[in-house]
């Protein structure tokens, strides 16, 4: 990989930025309130956050037609630029059969509070069952993300959106980094390579070998929390305030000062597998890394996806064509022999003597209120989950 490439231009060459300012602001919340409304749902509200702020560059809004159809079928917008899932705001029949392309809508939350405007500029049917086959890799509705799709509306509205309001995620607002944020602290501390990790976990010790690894071989490192909704419940999921409590103390006591930043992921966790694991790295990218850390198992659910989908998926595109570099990492386990961290890279023993780490296994554990052992997570995160009623 060349040194042009480690520069991070944004993912299509542009960041975006859909927010009005301030000047414009007030009288276009004024015009929303006159226009036709399509109200939010969570998943959507947290894809206007990440359209607003650049992390979907080069998105300006949600997706038309032909880019709908050539991302389920190709992995790519129409114009051939990687992209991996749809970003689509769907809605019911009845719900858009007063609207009409070439007009303006206001998309409001559940106050009734306009969040933006749309030009609509297309209407169109959501193949639910391509949809879901492609980008899940399954039509089974036990998929969370699955029964998303099948439950949601028929139709899809497509346009540039404006962006009146932003999402708050009190009380970590003061870690919600836009783009252009991180890529300016990138700047300021003097980072020319950075990895990003991108997490809806509480840290484990696996986490945290990965990302000392790759600490290595770059200058910083993007810990991601994603807060963002969840296409379906995740049992013995820890609440994001504790999970970003839980980081910060590691990273105050166990990492490097000044080579880590921890900040707000407000993604959808859509539970897609290899295809969200490539828009992290396309979405870290924008954030202004050049480095993405993954490991053989994320972004997924259940048994849906097996070991390895989720790095093998990077080997469909070009090496320069995700402007990214995946860094694969092998299962990572605590060996009682070794008396540390290893990898089946570097530990001969037998497995047995291996404790193996998962953010499932883990929730399942916090979900049967069962202690979990130092060679799983630190003391003090563990602490935090005690004294957060969690076990």
């Amino acid at each position: 990989m060349n040194e042009q490439f480690l520069s991070s231009v944004p993912h299509g060459g542009k960041l975006i930025d859909r927010t009005v300012n301030a000047d414009c602001r007030a009288e276009l919340a004024i015009e929303a309130e006159s226009l036709p409304s399509v109200r939010l749902s969570p998943l959507h509200l947290a894809d206007l956050d990440m359209i607003a702020c650049g992390a979907f560059s080069p998105l300006t809004g949600f997706q038309p037609s032909e880019d709908y159809h050539a991302v389920i079928r190709s992995l790519r917008l129409a114009d051939g630029t990687p992209w991996t899932i749809p970003i689509v705001l769907d809605v019911p029949g009845e719900a858009a059969s007063g609207l009409e392309p070439n007009s303006w809508i206001a998309l409001i939350d559940d106050t009734g509070t306009p969040m933006a405007v749309m030009e609509l500029e297309e209407k169109y049917p959501r193949d639910k069952l391509l949809e879901a086959g492609e980008v899940f890799g399954t039509e089974d509705g036990k998929h969370p993300g699955v029964a998303r799709i099948y439950s949601g509306g028929d139709v899809l509205l497509a346009g540039p959106v404006h962006v009146l309001e932003r999402q708050r995620h009190t009380p970590f607002d003061h870690l919600r980094l836009d783009p252009a944020q991180t890529r300016g602290e990138f700047a300021r501390r003097g980072w020319h390579t950075v990895v990003g990790f991108q997490t809806c976990n509480l840290i484990h010790r696996a986490h945290e070998y990965m990302q000392k690894c790759a600490l290595e071989l770059v200058d910083g490192l993007l810990i991601h929390s994603l807060i963002g909704p969840s296409a379906g419940a995740i049992e013995g999921e820890v609440p994001a305030e504790v999970r970003v409590r839980s980081y910060e103390e590691i990273i105050r006591r166990y990492y490097p000062c000044g080579r880590v930043i921890l900040s707000l992921f407000p993604a959808t966790i859509r539970q897609a597998g290899p295809r969200e694991a490539v828009l992290h790295a396309i979405c870290s990218k924008n954030y202004g890394c050049t480095h993405f850390l993954i490991g053989r198992n994320r972004a997924g659910i259940g048994d849906h996806y097996g070991p390895g989908d989720t790095q093998r998926v990077f080997d469909v595109f070009e090496p320069d064509e995700l402007g990214i570099v995946p860094m694969k990492f092998e299962e990572a386990f605590y060996c009682t022999v070794c008396g540390g961290m290893a990898s089946g890279k570097t530990c001969p023993h037998d497995p047995a003597r291996h404790v193996i780490f998962s953010g499932r296994r883990i929730r399942e554990m916090i979900s049967r209120n069962e202690p979990l052992p130092a060679e799983l997570i630190r003391p003090e995160a563990a602490a935090i989950l005690v004294e957060a009623g969690r076990i």
